[in-house]
């Protein structure tokens, strides 16, 4: 049994989560360039650089929590992604994509809150 989650552990993940997305920024710089230009191939060597150091970090969070959990909240992702692609890109945010992110992150919680429940049902 994993030990007990905190929000700054939940914090964490989502950090991880967050330089995870970051590869695909790479990889959408990179696309903006010339095929085997040398901008090219340092976004996309950013990309990799991301994903190893996103690797070592994701292994961590999975030692922390139970794997169903870590995964859950890999969904995330789609929010980190809209975030960047409203800061980075300055891609018009729409109404679907709010209600989209809303639902991932209402089933995150919920799911993370059933864990809570689990911990505190084996604990009695």
């Amino acid at each position: 049994m994993k030990k007990k989650i905190t929000l700054k552990d939940i914090l964490i993940l989502q950090a991880v989560i967050a330089i995870y997305t970051l590869s695909t920024v790479m990889a959408k710089l990179a696309s903006g360039h010339p095929t085997l230009s040398l901008n090219f191939f340092l976004f996309y060597g950013a990309e990799l650089v991301i994903l190893a150091i996103y690797a070592l970090l994701w292994q961590q969070m999975i030692k922390k929590f139970e794997l169903s959990i870590a995964y859950t909240n890999r969904a995330m992702a789609l929010l980190w992604s809209l975030i960047w692609a409203a800061v980075i890109f300055h891609d018009k945010i729409t109404l679907k994509n709010i209600i989209g992110v809303a639902l991932v992150i209402t089933g995150t919680i919920i799911v993370n809150g059933g864990q809570q429940k689990e911990e505190l049902c084996d604990e009695a």
